[in-house]
């Protein structure tokens, strides 16, 4: 009898990737061309371990859902979780807590996308052999995740490694002597 094959799971903190990507990197409210390609990410899961990826993406409904962004989630082979809870409540963290911790009593790997801090702990727990990977934005990743490394955390960045934007970002970065080209910035 044959065994399923292995699966990687993909956590997307919606909240915490859209707020960095706001906020911290295009100084506003990102548009619709600006977001990442959520497609790529699944893709990205799927060759870069070579096996299944099933992508479930967490977002804080508050008793209203988004459902354009909802089907399109669904026509691309996520599950979108959507979440409400009482005011001040961080339900996309709690609930990406308790599904780290449900990963960790299954045979499975597991990408988060996140630079929260928040899930360092739950992450630590899961490196015990199998693959754990977070992905984000480099230099505003929490640094209680470089410290797994060490461990067999493995580390992506959404625009770099996984190419999951349409178009450059304004981010300022160390750039490895071997991939400098002065044409990006003359």
């Amino acid at each position: 009898m044959d065994e399923a094959p292995r699966t990687t799971y993909i956590l997307v903190d919606g909240e915490n990737i859209d707020a960095t990507l706001g906020t911290s990197i295009l100084g506003r409210r990102p548009r619709p061309d600006e977001r990442p390609r959520w497609e790529r990410l699944l893709q990205f899961a799927r060759e870069t371990w070579d096996q299944p990826a099933t992508g479930l993406f967490f977002l804080a409904a508050n008793n209203e859902l988004p459902m354009a962004f909802v089907q399109a989630l669904l026509a691309i082979g996520y599950r979108p979780v959507a979440l409400s809870g009482a005011a001040g409540e961080k339900v996309v963290d709690i609930a990406i807590q308790r599904t780290l911790a449900e990963i960790r009593r299954r045979d499975a790997d597991v990408l988060l996308v996140s630079n929260d801090g928040d899930f360092v702990e739950q992450v630590g727990e899961l490196l015990d052999g199998r693959r754990v990977g977070v992905i984000g934005f480099v230099e505003f990743r929490n640094h209680g995740f470089v410290e797994l490394v060490d461990d067999g955390l493995e580390m992506f960045d959404l625009e770099y490694d996984v190419r999951a934007f349409n178009e450059s970002l304004p981010r300022v970065r160390i750039i490895p002597i071997e991939e400098f080209d002065p044409v990006q910035f003359l």
